[in-house]
């Protein structure tokens, strides 16, 4: 093990959750709006959609397979560590995590999030999360340091890369030759927010790399998933607003590629969020 590995004695996985079945979905969006006062039918709209889908989020259990890959990696590759998994908004909880971690003995683990990116809900609530959790514990809770945000990291691009090829070969070849769009979708957030921070510069710096690599010279980073007050402006084009032209242009652009690529777990977790905006009924 590295020197710089040797301080950590075990790696945690820190992610946002979601519900595992229908009794846990307005648990969960209280959880997640706790403190901003999101109206109720607001609340009662957002569940209705998960409702669509069984009232269960994919998220957990892509996060366990990603747990059982890691484990291979280490197992053979090493740094031989346990690895634990916690979430921001439901179980497993950081805090029940962390204190099980206490039990086990643990001391200083090493926090991989599964968000790549810098803004306040994706980087710094997170490490606001660990405080807290720690805190709740008291002084002998573990030691938790947050890796730095990774959306440039080579082999995340890689991932990235790798993901997308496939399917874009298909979809151009089905293309013939026509005109084919491209976009980048990520999760919007307040334009208040993103004045703050790094977030909209590192999707663009992702989105251009991974355009390089595939060889696509014109694209378009769109956004799903808004939420809040309508009042409020979050980064656009969203997603719908987005398609809906080109829907009605089909017959001179027959192809269309969007290339959900900013989350570490990526392509089915990324389909159910788009429908749960309502975008399949643009796509079908």
């Amino acid at each position: 093990m590295s020197s710089e590995l040797s301080q950590y004695d075990a790696l945690l996985l820190l992610s946002f959750g979601g519900p595992d079945g229908p009794d846990d979905v307005l648990p969960f969006l209280k959880r997640v709006v706790q403190g901003r006062n999101v109206p109720e039918a607001r609340l009662a709209e957002v569940a209705e959609r998960y409702m669509q889908f069984g009232g269960k989020s994919p998220i957990n259990e892509l996060n366990e397979a990603l747990i059982q890959a890691l484990r291979v990696v280490l197992e053979k590759d090493g740094p031989h560590l346990p690895i634990y998994y916690g979430n921001r908004n439901w179980h497993p909880l950081l805090e029940d995590t962390l204190r099980r971690m206490r039990g086990d003995g643990i001391k200083h683990a090493l926090a991989f999030v599964t968000s790549a990116y810098s803004s306040y809900s994706g980087c710094r609530q997170y490490l606001e999360n660990i405080e807290t959790a720690r805190a709740a514990l008291g002084e002998d809770a573990p030691m938790v340091t947050k890796i730095r945000p990774y959306f440039n990291h080579p082999y995340f691009i890689k991932a990235v890369v790798e993901s997308a090829r496939a399917s874009l070969a298909a979809i151009q070849q089905q293309a013939n030759g026509a005109t084919v769009a491209y976009a980048f979708t990520a999760h919007s957030i307040p334009q208040a927010m993103s004045a703050k921070c790094d977030y909209l510069e590192q999707l663009n710096c992702v989105a251009s790399l991974v355009a390089h690599e595939l060889g696509i010279d014109s694209w378009k980073l769109i956004f799903q998933s808004r939420s809040g007050p309508p009042h409020l402006p979050w980064l656009e084009p969203d997603v719908n607003d987005y398609l809906r032209p080109l829907r009605k242009r089909a017959s001179r652009m027959p192809g269309f590629v969007l290339l959900a690529s900013f989350r570490i777990i990526l392509k089915s977790f990324m389909i159910w969020i788009l429908k749960l905006s309502k975008t399949q009924k643009l796509l079908e």
